[in-house]
């Protein structure tokens, strides 16, 4: 099984531990980006991951590729063309002070590629699986083409396709709506992943569900999901995930599936003392994509997904750097922490 992401990473720039941005003019500098964080993930677990995108001809790239290398992505779709790496700096939230994020990823490199500069043979070769997310459609109509394109182009070749719905308000700029652009991709996908603002601002299906509220209603998850389905028929099953966010440093965890079949809850976990939760919507992603192709149990594979980006909590960084038994073991519910000599 090889897989492919298509998508844009950026240089993640992040003040150090819950300082505010430039309070002590220190910034600490890694790599992430949604499809790139699923590709990790991917690898980590022992699958075949590539990542496909655009970056600049420069030093900041070649660094992101060394990165991308050490975690065993394969990177022989990535195309270097002008342009610059996008960016976000990250302020990290405490208590009742939530995370905040800054984007500045205009004209990046990805951002102005367009279909035709892809070789789609090439960049599909082999490949089983094609994730994306919709963050980058809303980066710029160029990429929206491409994103568009690529789904199509996945579908006609009989590739399985995954997206993360991924709504960012801060991003659709260019005049295109989410609804419009999403829903016409959603046409392509085979399995969706999102939370419930996803399903509502890009594709426009509404729920009477109160995420502020700090408690949800499962019931309301299941009819929102089959809404999604009926929308959708062609699409095999949703994903969504559960946060319920008491603040920024105690949320509790979990997700559903509906296949059509059934309508499956995951455990729901208990996340204290939160490290970082950016990226644990790829994390989780990462997770059902590796749990649907290796537990013949879709509860199993809905299991291993809430576990993982249960895990991803305690991770710095947008990379989810977990294993299969560390995942396996919280699934099985060993999650007491204690020290492993």
């Amino acid at each position: 099984m090889k897989v492919l992401t298509l998508g844009e990473i950026m240089l993640r720039l992040k003040s150090p531990g819950q300082e505010r941005l430039f309070q002590s003019g220190a910034l600490e500098a890694t790599f992430g980006g949604g499809e790139a964080n699923v590709a990790v993930s991917l690898a980590n677990y022992g699958m075949d991951a590539e990542f496909c995108t655009v970056l600049p001809e420069n030093t900041v790239g070649d660094a992101c590729i060394r990165e991308l290398h050490y975690h065993h992505i394969g990177t022989g779709r990535i195309l270097r063309g002008k342009g610059r790496m996008g960016i976000y700096f990250l302020e990290g939230g405490a208590n009742q002070l939530p995370s905040r994020v800054v984007y500045d990823r205009e004209y990046s490199a990805i951002a102005q590629a367009r279909p035709e500069d892809f070789d789609w043979a090439a960049v599909f070769e082999g490949i089983d699986w094609f994730h994306i997310t919709g963050i980058t459609p809303a980066l710029s109509e160029s990429a929206r083409d491409l994103s568009l394109f690529a789904v199509m182009e996945a579908k006609r070749r009989n590739i399985t396709v995954s997206c993360d719905l991924n709504y960012r308000k801060n991003l659709w700029k260019y005049g295109a709506s989410a609804r419009e652009v999403m829903g016409r991709l959603a046409r392509y996908v085979d399995v969706a992943i999102a939370n419930e603002e996803d399903v509502q601002k890009s594709l426009g299906i509404l729920a009477d569900v109160d995420v502020s509220s700090g408690q949800l209603d499962r019931h309301k998850y299941h009819l929102l999901s089959d809404k999604v389905l009926k929308a959708y028929p062609d699409m095999k099953m949703i994903a969504i995930t559960l946060r319920e966010s008491h603040s920024a440093d105690w949320n509790t965890w979990g997700a559903c599936l509906n296949d059509r079949e059934s309508f499956r809850l995951s455990r729901t976990y208990e996340i204290r003392d939160i490290v970082d939760r950016v990226g644990a919507g790829d994390s989780f992603a990462g997770g059902l994509i590796y749990g649907l192709n290796h537990y013949p149990d879709r509860q199993d594979a809905l299991e291993f997904a809430a576990a993982a980006s249960c895990l991803k909590h305690s991770v710095p960084g947008d990379f989810n750097r977990v294993t299969v038994p560390e995942v396996e073991k919280l699934m099985a519910g060993d999650g007491s922490g204690r020290v492993q000599r």
